[in-house]
């Protein structure tokens, strides 16, 4: 059998080993085509049928509406950053957003290339260990913005910040995404880098509501017009193939695990089993504030570097891979995406409780 450890990296994360069996498989011949799932064209009717359940398969486990598009694209949830506003705002017009962190903090740089941008909170007060309660909306944003789930810092929305009519709603779920159900039709973009929670590195979903595909700035460059891969199916230029089928992939498999509601209460469960020991122990606390805690990645410290970087070894020569904190961070970070099992969670707490007793 193939070695495998418990991979706790923020990404590009842990996969389901049945997903990466089966991919193994199609490498060489796909669905007994004689040609890999790497080199089919992307216009042929292989890759194209891939294309097509990948998104039939997304829909279905997000229930995403008709008047929504579905799309692969390319270049990262940063790439989302200023491709917004690029599409929508303009020097006469404002965005409100909501910082909670890092990757919110770069998403405002790149959206006042383009227009204005409104603050409507900020969790650096407190060291962005808190999402903010108070959030105040400007008079007339053309759309609000958040991250659902910060990576660095530890913390998650319980719910989406408001909007009103006159404007649309816009998730950065990159390290969220298909955790938990969700609303989608509260939203007008809701966009996520695959390699947390849906596959490899290299893909982005961007799930767009059929007006906007629309409203979007018809002057910009073919390739950064929503309307050039909505008419396109995402095939407008060579896709990340691969990366979309294993995106599909994992889709099969969290609906043949109960969707979106099933992994929920997985998720949930494996994070309260650590918080409720760091809650109780004398070394390692919690990073997060209560009302604030990720279910995908739980930031912990000691309250000494020296130490913290002692635990973050001790927990490799116990086969605990990538538990070492972000470098704006420190501490510790423990990701547990969709596919970490729970006995991971358990091997994290035992080596927790004999560190602590030795220290």
């Amino acid at each position: 059998m193939t070695r495998r450890i418990y991979n706790f990296s923020a990404g590009p994360a842990i996969l389901p080993e049945s997903v990466l069996e089966e991919a193994r498989d199609n490498l060489l011949s796909f669905q007994d085509t004689g040609i890999g799932i790497c080199e089919h064209s992307h216009r042929g009717a292989a890759f194209t049928g891939v294309r097509d359940d990948t998104e039939a398969m997304c829909r279905e486990l997000a229930s995403i509406p008709d008047n929504y598009h579905v799309l692969f694209l390319q270049g990262g949830a940063s790439t989302q950053f200023f491709q917004i506003p690029m599409n929508f705002l303009s020097t006469e017009s404002t965005a409100d957003y909501v910082v909670t962190g890092s990757w919110s903090k770069k998403a405002v740089t790149e959206a006042r290339r383009f227009g204005s941008v409104h603050q409507a909170a900020s969790g650096e007060e407190t060291g962005f260990t808190q999402i903010p309660s108070d959030i105040r909306n400007s008079d007339n944003p053309v759309y609000v913005h958040f991250t659902s789930n910060n990576t660095i810092y530890g913390t998650q929305f319980r719910s989406e910040p408001p909007a009103s009519d006159g404007n649309f709603l816009v998730c950065d779920a990159s390290s969220d995404i298909f955790s938990r159900p969700l609303d989608v039709s509260k939203y007008g973009i809701i966009y996520g880098g695959a390699q947390k929670n849906l596959g490899p590195s290299g893909v982005t979903l961007v799930i767009i509501r059929d007006d906007l595909v629309e409203r979007g700035s018809s002057e910009l460059p073919t390739i950064l017009q929503y309307r050039t891969h909505a008419a396109s199916r995402s095939l407008y230029n060579t896709p990340p193939t691969f990366g979309i089928y294993l995106m599909g992939r994992v889709f099969r498999w969290l609906l043949d695990h109960g969707g979106l509601a099933a992994a929920a209460e997985r998720n949930q469960q494996k994070a309260q089993r650590l918080y409720d020991y760091l809650d109780t122990s004398s070394l390692f606390n919690a990073m997060a504030a209560r009302d604030s805690r990720s279910q995908m990645n739980v930031t912990f410290v000691t309250g000494d570097s020296d130490l913290d970087a002692r635990f973050v070894k001790m927990a490799a020569d116990h086969e605990l891979s990538g538990l070492k904190g972000h470098r704006s961070a420190g501490g510790m970070r423990a990701s547990l995406y969709n596919a970490f099992p729970i006995e991971g969670v358990d091997a994290l707490i035992e080596v927790m409780k004999t560190f602590e007793a030795h220290t």
